[in-house]
């Protein structure tokens, strides 16, 4: 899988956050059913790496991440726990290294200009765009498109179905990020049929 795939899976990225590995397995099938299989697993849990784990050996269909990588520590933790892609919400020069290295598609964090000039500079062209309302929005990737043509982004932070359409309508949006597919109080619950149609959903919004 190249770095393009991962903008090219699926219109939505679901970026989840679990406090129970036991619940990976069951979430992130319901997510593949709705038609989202490129699965964004934070890690601000505990649960994380194990949830990762979980997916990689259980859901074949799935291809998870890691996100909120932010250390090469979290980079090498979170391949050897079997994670397919690296999203992060800012960046080095130590974790890009760690990213370049780590031999899975990444999508370093960036909200002004002169941090995708500086990729750009270093030959990555695909970047999650964080957090993509408060940092300007569709407007600002907008501005974007026309000088800095070769950037394409993942936009994360705010989003949600009504605002994910004006989104995706922009050149260089490959797709977004966003977790109200899996709201917290469905997982509680493990209604999983909810976020199965949540998904179903999210992955219709690129008609």
């Amino acid at each position: 899988m190249t770095s393009s795939s991962v903008l090219d899976l699926a219109p939505v990225v679901p970026v989840v956050v679990l406090d129970d590995a036991a619940d990976a397995v069951p979430l992130a099938r319901a997510l593949v059913a709705g038609g989202l299989p490129a699965i964004e697993v934070t890690l601000r849990t505990a649960a994380a790496l194990d949830a990762i784990k979980a997916i990689a050996a259980e859901v074949p269909d799935a291809v998870v991440g890691a996100g909120t990588v932010i250390s090469a520590q979290n980079v090498a933790d979170t391949v050897a726990a079997g994670a397919r892609f690296l999203v992060s919400p800012g960046w080095t020069d130590a974790l890009l290294d760690a990213m370049k290295t780590s031999g899975v598609p990444f999508l370093p964090g960036v909200s002004t200009t002169s941090e995708v000039v500086a990729l750009l500079e270093r030959g990555i062209t695909e970047m999650k765009f964080f957090p993509a309302e408060a940092a300007g929005g569709t407007a600002y990737l907008k501005a974007l498109s026309a000088p800095l043509a070769q950037a394409r982004f993942c936009p994360t932070g705010g989003i949600s179905p009504a605002s994910a359409p004006s989104y995706l309508a922009l050149p260089n949006v490959g797709c977004v990020g966003g977790g109200w597919m899996v709201p917290g109080d469905a997982v509680a619950a493990k209604d999983w049929a909810r976020v199965e149609r949540l998904a179903g959903e999210a992955a219709a919004l690129r008609g």
